[in-house]
């Protein structure tokens, strides 16, 4: 009939089977074997980078602790407002969490952020960065040149918000222009030093660093992170693309 569709009943002794129905006991047995391997290798992995977080960062705010006060009274004696400066971030999973610097910036900094708009230098416009912000105080400009304004990040490494090794985590207001491949970048837990960070800094474009990052994600190892603690020291030291 012109009406009717014309569907064929298949065949009596065919069946449709789906791949994992098609599997042996063996080779089901091997598949799961494989991902438990690669379970396993993940959290061992994942509690040694936390391990040495920890103890690291325990160490330096023990350590740092006489240089936190003398930065601390340097940036009171240099312009009015508190020593600390918080900002939200966005952690891994998209989870907001209180990031801390020493206060780089007078007061009004996030106020006249909207008029400096327009000068951005930063390719893409996701993030903001001119190289002669005026917002940023004498003292400011000499400890975000070293990178001391970000050592209160310690102690969000120590809290479990941010490792010493990462992704540098981004502001909402960043994530909420980010593409679906840009958002990879939160897949795994921020932290205060990462590939771009040791390879130019805020030199290059935010294209490249997502492609930094996501190497890093990709290919991360406690041996990686090794490597990138001790190539920042030279970076820090150099000061390049530091502004």
């Amino acid at each position: 009939m012109k009406n009717q569709a014309a569907f064929r009943e298949p065949p009596e002794n065919t069946s449709v089977v789906t791949p994992i129905n098609s599997l042996n006991y063996w080779q089901l047995l091997r598949f799961s074997w494989i991902r438990w391997q690669c379970y396993t290798a993940e959290t061992r992995c994942y509690s040694l980078k936390r391990t040495f977080d920890v103890i690291v960062s325990g160490m330096l705010l023990l350590l740092l602790s006489p240089l936190f006060f003398s930065i601390a009274v340097l940036i009171r004696l240099d312009s009015p407002g508190d020593t600390f400066f918080y900002q939200n971030r966005v952690g891994k999973g998209g989870r907001i969490f209180r990031m801390w610097k020493f206060r780089s910036m007078y007061l009004d900094a996030e106020k006249r952020k909207a008029e400096l708009m327009a000068k951005n230098e930063m390719a893409g416009g996701v993030i903001f960065k001119i190289k002669h912000d005026p917002r940023i105080t004498p003292m400011g400009r000499f400890i975000r040149k070293y990178s001391i304004d970000e050592l209160p990040q310690l102690l969000n490494v120590f809290l479990g918000d941010m490792s010493l090794v990462g992704p540098r985590p981004p502001v909402p207001s960043e994530v909420a222009v980010y593409t679906a491949y840009q958002r990879q970048r939160l897949a795994v837990t921020p932290g205060i030093t990462c590939i771009w960070q040791v390879s130019g800094r805020s030199e290059l474009p935010f294209v490249q660093q997502v492609e930094m990052d996501l190497l890093y994600i990709n290919t991360q190892s406690f041996w990686l992170d090794m490597l990138l603690l001790l190539k920042t020291i030279p970076a820090v030291m150099g000061a390049k693309g530091a502004y």
